[in-house]
């Protein structure tokens, strides 16, 4: 394996949105990705981007990736919003999503920024047990709204 873990560039969100429908079929929820590509670019890479993202590549093919955002609490300030992190089943177990996690980690505190936050769901056993090794704390009681728009 030849790892590398780049920043994302607008020729890689193809394959990111494509990491991302994998992501979606194993969190049970395959329909509920309708992000169009050319809006994926243009959210990341336009004249008012809003996501920033690192990927994992072995040879130039992207296994993995962390699509990450600035979120403010106005209980904790400035964090890191951490939307989807994912690596492909066949590179699992390989410590790619230890580095990605420790690069969101890192430009966390470049930022200046006092943390990160996400979301991960309740029977997502792996995804549980990797987030305990940093000690991270998990909220119960809370539920997440959601409200569509039309433009």
């Amino acid at each position: 394996m030849n790892l590398t873990i780049r920043t994302a560039h607008a020729q890689d969100c193809a394959r990111v949105l494509e990491l991302v429908n994998e992501l979606a079929v194993y969190e049970r929820a395959p329909e509920e990705v309708t992000v169009t590509l050319d809006e994926f670019i243009d959210a990341g890479f336009g004249t008012k981007p809003v996501w920033e993202a690192f990927v994992a590549t072995d040879d130039e093919y992207i296994v993995g990736f962390a699509l990450f955002y600035t979120r403010y609490s106005t209980w904790k300030g400035r964090r890191i919003y951490l939307e989807d992190f994912y690596v492909t089943e066949s590179y699992r177990g390989k410590g790619i999503g230890k580095i990605l996690f420790e690069k969101v980690i890192e430009k966390t505190k470049e930022l200046g920024f006092n943390g990160m936050t996400w979301q991960v769901l309740d029977w997502n056993a792996p995804a549980l047990n990797f987030y305990s090794k940093y000690n991270a704390g998990m909220e119960a009681g809370w539920l997440n709204g959601s409200l569509f728009t039309e433009r």
